[in-house]
């Protein structure tokens, strides 16, 4: 994971991974560094490392030794995350991180009745729940699941809410006045 997360650094965001479709272009260079992140959080979505790797080992045995289309390899790891969580859903995630140069940003604004949370800088349609190990309660997940629209929860929530390096997000954490 270190490894992974390390890659950021170098990760430009100057054009998308996909560039657009029917055009003679050239996709960036942040295919490996930023591509390997995103993986690497639906990894953390999926939280299920036996089934991660059995989607990874899928996928080489059912396109072995094929010229295949990113759209087959989408729906592939899609179709098998399916399986394990239903209602997850990685095709926002996929055109966020391969169709554009925006990393999403959760909002956190303190406010006098707790803490307001959105997304901002994402696809339409963007869906990505954040899971938290509290720390007050070691056996217990906390669980947030931002829109574009604020949404607020109470103020213990989030003290005891943290946002794991391991999803490629930006965090912006602010006061209302």
């Amino acid at each position: 994971a270190k490894y992974v997360i390390g890659t950021r650094t170098g990760i430009r965001n100057d054009k998308p991974i996909i560039p657009a479709r029917g055009v003679q272009a050239q996709g960036s260079g942040d295919m490996y560094p930023k591509g390997g992140n995103m993986l690497h959080m639906i990894r953390q979505i999926l939280d299920n490392d036996d089934a991660w790797r059995e989607i990874l080992r899928g996928l080489n045995k059912t396109f072995w030794h094929q010229t295949v289309t990113g759209q087959q390899v989408r729906d592939y790891i899609s179709a098998g995350v399916r399986t394990q969580l239903l209602g997850v859903d990685l095709e926002s995630i996929f055109r966020q991180y391969l169709e554009t140069t925006m990393i999403p940003t959760l909002h956190l604004e303190e406010r006098a009745d707790g803490v307001a949370y959105k997304w901002s800088d994402v696809v339409p349609g963007f869906e990505l729940s954040l899971r938290s190990p509290s720390r007050a309660f070691p056996d217990m997940t906390l669980g947030l699941s931002p829109t574009t629209e604020w949404q607020v929860k109470p103020k213990p929530f989030f003290d005891d809410f943290t946002v794991s390096p391991n999803y490629y997000i930006k965090v912006v954490r602010t006061k209302a006045p």
